[in-house]
């Protein structure tokens, strides 16, 4: 049996020690004074512990209403934020992630049919969303995110590391000016993602060129129309194998020159670390690391033979 006090009284006790005012309280909840004075009241001696300095125009707290403080606060936020997520998603067997857009398109939606064939009751409600998820002001359960996986207050799980190469319609390799030698890329275009704007510049200084006289670029707003900017011959993109191994398998693209750039970054599988993983969740979660590894066996075993 827990030990737990009335539901109003801690409510009262948070909002008078948020105000440092019954008055104020009881105007946020609707009550009269007197009442948030009793739920205290009431509480003090649930608790055997006093928790105000009662004066004439405000309340202060004790030490010991002090120390109760924080931790009524963080328990009616979780309250708060599961009756939302409840709200929103009455379904038990409904996911809301949020996903980098570069790993959803690239990677997760050409395999959601494997998902859906596998666990046809568990249903994904999916978003693309840049940067990392503020999940104590969300109804989102999980989140893909792209960095260094060093995010406070999560719990992550690594999927895919960023290895970038250059990619290019095999079109270019003997066009105007071919592509025999890494120097030859000066005749040619930079496809940037705005987004990653020095990976090109890292990128040649790791093959051992100057980046002077590089003059001509494309920027696109994304990885997936860089991609289709190189597939259709605009020039020359740095991307993840493991992202375009779609287009390597199909040919409509082609590893000019096999030198990778460690980005040092990653995508990772992110939750709150306060929140258990529901059986949807880990589902999911079983799911995703299980064809990470599946899929990163059959393109090692492609680009080895390729």
């Amino acid at each position: 049996m827990r030990r737990l006090p009335p539901l109003n009284a801690l409510r009262s006790f948070e909002a008078a020690a948020r105000h440092g005012s019954f008055n104020q309280a009881a105007e946020e909840l609707f009550v009269t004074p007197s009442a948030i004075s009793h739920q205290i009241k009431s509480l003090e001696e649930f608790l055997d512990l006093k928790l105000f300095q009662r004066n004439k125009r405000r309340v202060d707290l004790t030490a010991a209403g002090e120390k109760y403080l924080p931790s009524i606060q963080n328990a009616l936020d979780e309250i708060d934020s599961a009756t939302r997520r409840l709200v929103a998603n009455p379904n038990s067997g409904a996911i809301t992630l949020s996903v980098a857009p570069a790993f959803l398109t690239r990677w997760l939606m050409p395999r959601l049919t494997h998902f859906q064939e596998q666990y046809p009751d568990v249903e994904l409600r999916l978003s693309a969303s840049m940067g990392s998820v503020d999940f104590g002001h969300t109804d989102i359960d999980m989140a893909v995110q792209f960095g260094t996986g060093n995010w406070r207050g999560v719990d992550a799980d690594f999927l895919l590391g960023m290895s970038v190469v250059p990619v290019c319609s095999p079109r270019l390799l003997n066009g105007r000016h071919p592509l025999k030698t890494v120097d030859d890329l000066r005749f040619q275009t930079l496809i940037q993602v705005s987004t990653r704007l020095d990976e090109w510049r890292a990128w040649l200084r790791s093959a051992g060129i100057d980046e002077v006289g590089f003059g001509k670029e494309l920027r696109f707003s994304s990885t997936s129309l860089a991609t289709g900017a190189a597939v259709e011959g605009l020039g020359i993109a740095l991307a993840d194998r493991h992202l375009v191994s779609k287009e390597l398998r199909s040919g409509a693209l082609v590893v000019p020159f096999d030198i990778a750039l460690d980005t040092h970054s990653a995508f990772y599988l992110v939750k709150p670390d306060n929140r258990p993983l529901n059986a949807s969740m880990s589902i999911f979660r079983d799911w995703i690391l299980k064809e990470i590894q599946d899929s990163e066996e059959e393109d090692a075993d492609f680009f080895r033979l390729a």
